[in-house]
C-alpha cells in the first residue's frame, strides 16, 4: 500500500509592493495599505551592503500594524529567505535594516 499525502495549503499571489529600507539606525520606511482582502502577506528581504556569508546579522526588521514603526527589537527576517505574516485589512508593514545594510522588501498579499 502506497503512502499518502496532503495537499499543502496554497495561496494565490496578489498585489505586490517593494519597499526600500534603510540601514539600522535609519529611520523606519512603511508599506502602502493592504487590501481589503489580504489576511495574509509574503516578504522577503534583498539587499546590497550586507556583512560577507555567513552574516547572520544580514536581514531586516519588520512591524505590522495601523501605523507601524521598525526598530532594532521588532521582528527579524533574514536576507534571501521568506516569511508569512497573518495581518488585517488596511494594515501596513513597516521595514528597518538589522545592520549596515540597505536594501528592498519584497511584501507580496496572499489570498
Amino acid at each position: 500500500m502506497g503512502l499518502v499525502f496532503d495537499k499543502n495549503p496554497a495561496s494565490r499571489c496578489g498585489a505586490t509592493q517593494n519597499v526600500a529600507f534603510n540601514a539600522s539606525g535609519g529611520a523606519s520606511s512603511q508599506s502602502t495599505n493592504f487590501g481589503a482582502q489580504t489576511y495574509q502577506i509574503r516578504v522577503a528581504v534583498s539587499g546590497t551592503g550586507f556583512a560577507a556569508a555567513p552574516a547572520f546579522t544580514a536581514g531586516a526588521r519588520v512591524a505590522i500594524g495601523d501605523n507601524p514603526t521598525a526598530s532594532a527589537t521588532t521582528t527579524f527576517v533574514p536576507v534571501q529567505c521568506i516569511d508569512y505574516f497573518a495581518v488585517t485589512p488596511g494594515q501596513k508593514i513597516a521595514v528597518l535594516g538589522n545592520d549596515a545594510g540597505t536594501g528592498t522588501l519584497s511584501v507580496t498579499e496572499m489570498s
